[in-house]
């Protein structure tokens, strides 16, 4: 599975961006769709997940809120709408799928893309 992020960019505080993962080569509808964020000097954390099962979403407590998680299974991509942005929210964000009907468990992610900067300014 090919995941491919797109819509990173530079906004200020407050504002909001969306992010979007299209895959190809296997269908996001079969597995569970998370995004991940690393800062720099920073370890990489699980910002939220969508379960292939039942499109029950779970976030990290600090974007609780404020992001929301959906997929689109015709389209075969997954979205992250990201809103009220806060500096801290800065970082390389990258898709991840896990395998096919597998759980949105950190550590079920296997698939993973390139990553797009989210760079939030004051």
């Amino acid at each position: 599975v090919q995941l491919a992020e797109s819509g990173g960019g530079l906004v200020q505080a407050g504002g909001s961006l969306r992010l979007s993962c299209a895959a190809s080569g296997g269908t996001v509808s079969s597995r569970s769709m998370g995004w991940f964020r690393q800062a720099p000097g920073k370890e990489r954390e699980f910002v939220g997940g969508i379960s292939w099962s039942d499109c029950a979403t779970t976030y990290r407590d600090s974007v609780k809120g404020r992001f929301i998680l959906s997929r689109d299974n015709a389209k075969n991509t997954v979205n992250l709408e990201m809103n009220s942005l806060k500096i801290e929210d800065t970082a390389v964000y990258y898709c991840a799928a896990t395998g096919r009907f597998d759980e949105n468990w950190e550590s079920r992610y296997v698939y993973w893309g390139q990553g797009t900067q989210v760079t939030v300014s004051s």
